[in-house]
């Protein structure tokens, strides 16, 4: 009964078995030994050293020894075959793997042009394979540069630190030192600096064939307006250049001024007695200011409030007038004090400095010319009454 119950199962199983193996790749197929490269035809300047990638691959065959050899070097040139970065003359890959070899090229400066072709050989007791490699010669390989930003286009405020990411790729065949620039807006602040540090650059050295990133930063000026402004980046290195744009888009911000009414910073008050100072807030910015709280930091024991305390909304372009009332100290002397008068909206703030000239209040004078009125009617009463004796 067991075995009925599974028979179904069974036999969707293999039914499925196949299919599994037959989407597997391979190579039962291939068999023997082959000698592999990516680029099998290749451009040396003459004077240099070239290192050409190589694999010995073994498809289902034993293991066993294989020498290595290189034919059809030309007189002058030298020959080596590389592997885990030394000079090897043998290689035994396991079955179905490879071995990573390198064909190690010399060129003198004075080679002949034309191509030449070499022969890479692996001869076993049984197998063998070869390889052959063509190799041109080229007095000057043309430089070769590419700049591409991870984020080209960045958003913010005047008050934002735009930084962009480049990677600048040699693709020359010998290394190179790039130099950049940055053509930006009028009045812009640019600057490169190293991709995970701070000091700055203008010039950086590149291996052939490798990449680097540099940081660009971007500052605005805080006057800006609102809009969309192109950066472009430009990479030199010999006779190579290469480009690319960039974008900030500069969002609006208000900007809070504080002063008083037709620009005056300073006004008269009396001690103990409170005074009314117009203030003028007005908003040059490019977005509406919302929110304005209005503080002041005044002489100790003085008081002041504004009268609203809070603007609720302020456009740009447009100003909004409140009421300081400011009491100084009864024990304020008679001079000019200092009030700062603050203004707050959201991360962007304004103050200004008001010069308060205080008098003493004229009640005190009425009270001492009483006492010496008083004083001068008792003496001219005593004259009058004692004045015969």
């Amino acid at each position: 009964m067991r075995a009925l119950a599974l028979a179904p199962f069974v036999l969707s199983l293999g039914l499925i078995l196949p299919n599994v193996h037959a989407a597997e790749p391979s190579h039962d197929n291939i068999k023997g030994l082959y000698l592999m490269t990516d680029y099998p035809s290749v451009t040396v300047r003459p004077g240099t050293t070239a290192n050409i990638a190589l694999r010995l691959q073994n498809y289902a065959l034993a293991p066993e020894q294989y020498k290595l050899s290189v034919t059809g070097v030309p007189s002058g040139w030298t020959a080596t075959m590389l592997g885990g970065g030394q000079p090897v003359g043998s290689a035994m890959p396991a079955p179905d793997s490879s071995v990573a070899l390198q064909l190690r090229l010399d060129v003198p400066a004075n080679a002949d042009l034309a191509p030449q072709t070499l022969t890479v050989q692996a001869e076993g007791q049984g197998n063998q394979a070869s390889l052959p490699v063509v190799v041109s010669l080229a007095k000057e390989l043309p430089a070769k540069l590419s700049v591409t930003a991870q984020l080209p286009s960045l958003r913010g405020t005047p008050k934002s630190n735009f930084e962009y990411t480049l990677s600048i790729k040699n693709d020359a065949g010998r290394d190179l030192t790039a130099s950049f620039a940055a053509q930006a807006p009028a009045n812009f602040e640019t600057s490169f600096t190293e991709a995970y540090g701070s000091q700055e650059l203008s010039s950086l050295p590149i291996p052939a064939g490798q990449s680097k990133d540099v940081k660009l930063k971007v500052r605005p000026p805080s006057t800006i307006d609102a809009g969309h402004f192109p950066v472009t980046v430009t990479v030199k290195a010999e006779d190579a250049s290469a480009k690319t744009d960039l974008a900030l888009d500069v969002v609006g911000q208000p900007r809070l001024q504080v002063a008083g009414r037709d620009g005056l910073l300073s006004a008269r008050a009396v001690a103990a007695q409170q005074t009314s100072v117009p203030i003028v807030v007005t908003n040059s910015g490019s977005a509406p200011a919302e929110n304005v709280t209005l503080s002041a930091s005044s002489p100790t024991g003085w008081k002041a409030s504004f009268e609203p305390a809070t603007i609720d909304r302020l456009v740009p372009g447009k100003d909004a007038e409140v009421q300081a009332l400011v009491t100084p100290s009864d024990k304020s002397l008679a001079g000019d004090y200092m009030v700062s008068v603050n203004a707050n909206a959201r991360g962007e703030s304004a103050s200004s400095q008001f010069r308060i000239t205080v008098s003493t209040s004229t009640v005190w004078g009425m009270v001492g010319a009483g006492v010496i009125g008083v004083a001068l009617l008792l003496m001219l009463g005593a004259v009058a009454r004692f004045g015969r004796r």
